[in-house]
């Protein structure tokens, strides 16, 4: 997604994750459109949360692009439209992590890289309902279930190591 003018590229972006389980065996898929390219990416991990293959889809979408961009995303996860459109995420990192005195804020590590992300690109983060039609939130999600049955699942470390 390079651009070698002074034209800010804007790139549209549909994520989904899926977990078999939850926690399961997990993936994320997205589905990425660029000045009439397409670029499709999955990939599966043996033991996540679905709000962790979410985050993931976001994330691995967004370091992709080697120049700041100006990205419309679509994701069909609240937690992440609500967390990012609402202040939640900057809010949390604000408050060491903390949701409230009591609470923590889940998924930390994840947050932190997506709000690095987020200063470098300008993002409109789109909710929408899931499976209802649009056909590259389906294809995003077809990508992460499909990531989930891969015979080489990776490890999502920090998940795990917290499990522990």
């Amino acid at each position: 997604m390079k651009n070698s003018s002074n034209i800010i590229p804007e790139v549209v972006i549909y994520t989904d994750g899926a977990c078999a389980g939850n926690p399961g065996p997990g993936g994320y898929g997205a589905v990425m459109r660029y000045n009439g390219h397409r670029k499709e990416i999955s990939r599966g991990f043996r033991k996540t949360t679905n709000n962790r293959m979410e985050l993931m889809a976001v994330i691995a979408s967004l370091q992709l692009l080697k120049n700041p961009c100006k990205v419309k995303l679509f994701t069909d996860s609240q937690y992440i439209a609500d967390s990012v459109n609402r202040g939640w995420a900057k809010r949390w990192q604000e408050n060491n992590w903390k949701r409230s005195k009591k609470e923590k804020a889940m998924n930390p590590d994840l947050w932190e890289k997506l709000l690095e992300l987020l200063n470098i690109h300008h993002v409109d983060m789109q909710w929408l309902k899931g499976h209802d039609g649009d056909p590259e939130n389906e294809r995003a999600d077809r990508l992460a279930t499909e990531a989930i049955k891969s015979k080489t699942l990776e490890i999502d470390r920090v998940y795990e190591n917290s499990q522990s």
